[in-house]
């Protein structure tokens, strides 16, 4: 290799190294925080719900109305394929974002440590009326009925309508079960991505939105309830933990069929009006590859598989600290 070219490829690793990630942010547990910190993601949440819309999006009528519309726009297409997890990820850190550059949260996304609650859902400190997203919904409709977000007319939902309509729950203890550690353990044992997307998909996910139910057991609507961030968040950690038991192959390479099948479980028909997905932007075929293109719908840049695979990478720059890591402080 000339001085030249040597000369270049020293400067490409000096220039890589300081655009890595050096001051991970730290995401963590919803039970861990003070009750002032809850207050202030509460807080913040709420003022997603009061700030206009400003994106054009179908019946959206606030910025959380948008954020719910990239998950309504395209379920179809974002689940029971390789794409689920990275896309969600990205769903994520849009959520997290808009929190802190639009209504001023100095935090980052928490998550809900599920396996804490599992099979006793109904007794989560989530579900508190004060420092928590309120409880389970009642009466005929199951509408919440206390809490801070009780209030909220949501227009998107349920699935493909666009309604307005409460957030509704209808808490299961049994549901809940699916997030238990055990099946936890069992997808982050398995070896190929091809086992453990499905697998992650499957109880530990089917758990937290079977475990609330009502709006979040709508597989298209879902994230109509606040509550749906900080579950998928717990579920961003659970890829991550199995990320990295293999960092430089599971943050490199992606798999997986990329068209879902038609009206999966927990899924309305799709309606005439939405096409049948035949792949992606950035990946046309039915195998899910690095160049497929994350939808946002204009809440956050789009991005592509490879760039979310590595939650410490040049693009996302985050961390999950563990309950115990910080009941040991």
């Amino acid at each position: 290799m000339g001085q030249i070219s040597k000369l270049a490829a020293g400067l490409f690793l000096v220039s890589s190294a300081f655009a890595a990630c050096t001051e991970p942010a730290k995401r963590r547990a919803w039970h861990t925080l003070s009750n002032d910190e809850k207050q202030e993601y509460i807080q913040a949440e709420l003022c997603l719900m009061e700030l206009p819309a400003k994106l054009g999006l179908p019946a959206a009528r606030t910025r959380f109305d948008e954020l719910q519309a990239i998950h309504q726009l395209q379920a179809y297409a974002t689940h029971n394929v390789g794409a689920f997890l990275p896309f969600h990820r990205l769903m994520m850190y849009s959520h997290e974002t808009a929190l802190r550059e639009e209504c001023n949260y100095t935090g980052y996304q928490p998550y809900w440590y599920e396996q804490r609650d599992a099979g006793n859902f109904s007794r989560s400190e989530l579900l508190d009326p004060v420092y928590g997203f309120g409880g389970d919904g009642v009466g005929e409709e199951g509408c919440i009925v206390d809490g801070p977000f009780a209030n909220y007319t949501n227009a998107l939902g349920p699935g493909y309508e666009n309604t307005d309509h409460c957030i509704n729950r209808n808490v299961s203890d049994r549901a809940s079960t699916g997030s238990a550690q055990q099946y936890v353990d069992a997808c982050l044992a398995l070896e190929t991505w091809e086992e453990a997307w499905p697998c992650i998909e499957g109880r530990p996910h089917g758990g937290g939105h079977g475990g609330v139910g009502g709006q979040m057991l709508n597989g298209v609507s879902s994230p109509g309830d606040p509550l749906f961030y900080l579950h998928h968040t717990w579920l961003d950690k659970v890829y991550w933990d199995w990320q990295a038991k293999d960092k430089p192959t599971r943050t490199t390479t992606i798999s997986g069929n990329n068209v879902a099948p038609e009206s999966p479980p927990g899924f309305p028909p799709r309606p005439s009006d939405i096409p049948q997905p035949t792949g992606a932007a950035g990946d046309p075929g039915n195998v899910t590859t690095l160049g497929h293109v994350l939808n946002m719908y204009g809440n956050s840049p789009n991005k592509t598989v490879g760039d979310v695979l590595d939650i410490q990478g040049d693009f996302l720059c985050y961390e999950y600290v563990e309950p115990e890591d910080e009941d040991a402080e």
